[in-house]
Order: structure tokens, then C-alpha cells, then sequence
């Protein structure tokens, strides 16, 4: 598995909910490619709880989004926006801040999108909820314009 860099960290225009570590009540989420996945690794706390002792399913769509994007950014090499989540909620994320899974890959691509599949691991490393998120992507040079995408080389040391 190896670390993905967050390009973005440093910059004055980056206050993602998501991924940046310095928001104060974001999710601070990291990310690793393995092989054709990307993962990341997040506790439930209980300040994202919905019902008593829960993650709550907005946090699980946002965990979902976060993924994809990301998926986006490495496997797709580009940046877009999401159009479309389907998601299936199975099993309750206790928000014991336990450690839990997210895996995500691309599903299918073409050159205005791309469809990835994610899915969310509880503590005990049972399927939780998955989704497919649609992305509108961009080429390349439009993205690194327009969406400030550094390139794919940004991401790895």
C-alpha cells in the first residue's frame, strides 16, 4: 500500500470538508492506492453520530464521495464533480471512534465520466454500505485550468 499526498494541504483556497486536515470539524480522511484500489482508513466518532451510538447516513454518503473523488484524482488521473450517488446502507457503523475501511474503485469510464464503485467496512469488517458514484470528469488540461487538479505526479513522493 502507498500513502497518497494531499496537494492541496498547504494551499490558501483548500478548506475540503473531506480531506483537509486542518478543517476543524471535517473528517480528515487519508488515502492509499493499492493496487487498482484506493483505501482509506477513518474512525467513527461520536460527533458524527445520527441515531444513539451510529454514524450517521449523511456521513456515510460523504465518506462515499470523499472516496470516489479521490479514485477520480488517481486511477482516472483528471478531477470533475459528482453527479450521481446510489448508495445501499446494510449494516449500523457504531461511533465507538473505532477504526473502519473504505475501498473504492473505477466501475466503468469514458471520456466525460467515470462510474466508481465504494464500500464502507464497519469495525468488524462487515460491508456497512456501498455505492456507486457517477463523476462528470474533465480532460486533463482543463482540470489542472479550471479545478486546479495538479497532475498525477502531485500525489506521490
Amino acid at each position: 500500500m502507498r500513502k497518497i499526498i494531499n496537494p492541496w494541504q498547504e494551499a490558501n483556497i483548500f478548506h475540503c470538508f473531506g480531506c483537509d486536515s486542518s478543517h476543524p470539524l471535517g473528517l480528515k480522511m487519508q488515502f492509499f492506492e493499492d493496487g487498482d484500489q484506493i483505501v482509506s482508513f477513518w474512525k467513527a466518532e461520536s460527533s458524527y453520530q445520527g441515531y444513539v451510538d451510529t454514524l450517521h447516513g449523511g456521513i456515510h454518503s460523504t465518506l462515499h464521495d470523499e472516496l470516489a473523488s479521490w479514485v477520480v484524482y488517481i486511477k482516472g488521473k483528471t478531477a470533475g464533480m459528482t453527479s450521481k450517488i446510489d448508495i445501499n446502507f446494510y449494516k449500523p457503523v457504531p461511533t465507538d471512534g473505532k477504526e473502519i475501511k473504505l475501498v473504492g474503485t473505477i466501475k466503468a469510464s469514458d471520456k466525460k465520466s467515470i462510474e466508481v464503485h465504494t464500500q464502507l467496512f464497519n469495525q468488524e469488517g462487515e460491508l456497512s454500505s456501498e455505492a456507486t458514484v457517477f463523476y462528470r470528469i474533465f480532460p486533463q488540461e482543463l482540470a489542472i485550468k479550471k479545478l486546479y487538479y495538479p497532475g498525477s505526479d502531485a500525489f506521490f513522493e
